[in-house]
């Protein structure tokens, strides 16, 4: 990454399934991710609990003595649902409020293989940036093609003319850990003209909420 001026990144949100999947692959790259982001000394946050390739992921970091946090809606720590999480844990009201958390907390996402929960948290994260909500780096780690279909759809859209070639800088994708976090920390945010016209509240725990119920 010579001459590349590298982003400060100290802590990233994973996304990823609470099932393992059906290719060991998943649970071995999810391992892997921890340990890169452990000895990056970087710090995880994530949705909490100890299930599938969440519970992988937080297991390496927390291994590697960095810090793990997870952020979870109390309605899933009924009955152990999710399993104890790898370290600190924030319990929120909505599943709303969990992402906004995320997105306060973090400085990069990384989405592994998942279902829909991990596709609409990608989404809702890229949809933020486009509307220049955060300008926080956004990508998938591309298991075994795992996101193949999802990445061709996207430029299919472009083609489509639904999202501009600029909007479609923001979802970064690698096959390994290490090129991703390099991407993640050479990443540039490019905001629209117009949509970084946009004014948004601030928002915090403490303070009154940002209204990001909008969807594109």
């Amino acid at each position: 990454m010579e001459g590349v001026l590298v982003r400060k990144i100290k802590k990233i949100c994973v996304f990823c399934g609470a099932n393992s999947g059906k290719d060991v692959a998943f649970v071995n790259a999810a391992f892997h991710l921890g340990e890169v982001l452990g000895k990056r000394k970087i710090d995880l946050v994530y949705g909490g609990g100890k299930l599938g390739l969440m519970g992988c992921v937080s297991t390496a970091v927390a291994q590697h003595e960095r810090q793990v946090l997870g952020i979870i809606p109390s309605a899933f720590t009924v009955n152990n649902l999710v399993r104890e999480t790898c370290g600190k844990e924030i319990k929120v009201a909505t599943m709303q409020e969990r992402l906004v958390m995320m997105m306060e907390l973090s400085d990069a996402f990384i989405a592994l293989p998942g279902g829909f929960g991990t596709l609409e948290e990608l989404f809702q994260m890229i949809s933020w940036a486009q509307l220049n909500i955060h300008n926080k780096p956004i990508s998938v780690l591309n298991i075994n093609g795992f996101f193949n279909g999802l990445l061709s759809f996207v430029d299919h859209a472009v083609k489509q003319e639904f999202i501009t070639p600029r909007a479609r800088k923001i979802l970064i994708s690698a096959t390994t850990a290490d090129e991703l976090v390099d991407k993640l920390q050479a990443f540039r945010f490019e905001s629209d003209p117009a949509l970084s016209k946009l004014k948004w509240s601030p928002s915090s725990s403490q303070k009154e909420k940002l209204d990001l119920t909008l969807r594109l």
